[in-house]
């Protein structure tokens, strides 16, 4: 699994969604995907940035994602004679 491949999440709370990968935890097993897996983090107000309530992916388990190949996606017929 590379960053930028696209993946289609096979189960959990975002079944059947798809989505390109961000960023991989290779000791973990664990890939954050984007917009897979979002939760809400609260964040307080500094200097550099404004707080509230943010949403941000999460990881989720490489077992989850099933890998979407975009050669697989143009299937030829063939007919037997």
């Amino acid at each position: 699994m590379r960053n930028g491949q696209q993946v289609e999440v096979i189960c959990g709370k975002d079944k059947g969604k798809k989505g390109q990968v961000i960023e991989i935890l290779r000791n973990k097993n664990r890939v954050k995907v984007k917009g897979i897996n979002l939760i809400k983090k609260h964040e307080k107000t500094t200097k550099e940035k404004k707080g509230g309530i943010i949403s941000k992916e999460n990881f989720i388990h490489i077992s989850n994602l099933k890998i979407l190949d975009e050669n697989k996606k143009k299937t030829k017929i063939i007919e037997k004679k």
